[in-house]
């Protein structure tokens, strides 16, 4: 958890249930009628899609814990990538990123980074 108005752009937090990172953050000041709002753009890591959030400063949110790890391709279908974990050698099927330049980039036998965000995986970059 965390306090709304200490995010930042590039920030982490779940919003609508949805992992998302903040790209955009404005803040108003206290008026007569009540405290200070917080109001950010944030970009699914998931989907990509955006969504708004508004909220006073001083309400708790909660902030994804993001395990980035290392892995190799094993084999690929047009869906999905098997995935084979370089430290405990765990093997998993993820879903083809949305991201062109990654998808375009996958092959069996290349590294690629990976996260693990709520028991959900993102293939994020491919190593060279």
């Amino acid at each position: 958890m965390a306090k709304v108005g200490e995010l930042k752009v590039g920030s982490y937090a779940i919003i609508n249930g949805e992992p998302s990172r903040i790209s955009q953050v404005t803040k108003s000041k206290p008026g007569k009628h009540g405290s200070a709002k917080f109001r950010c753009t944030a970009i699914s890591l998931f989907d990509g899609r955006k969504q708004s959030y508004v909220a006073s400063t001083d309400t708790n949110i909660q902030v994804p814990m993001v395990d980035k790890r290392s892995g190799q391709i094993v084999s690929m279908t047009p869906a999905n990538v098997q995935l084979m974990d370089l430290e405990n050698y765990d093997m998993m099927d993820v879903e083809i990123p949305t991201d062109e330049d990654i998808a375009g980039a996958l092959e069996a036998g290349k590294e690629v980074e990976y996260w693990i965000i709520m028991d959900r995986i993102k293939i994020q970059r491919v190593k060279n």
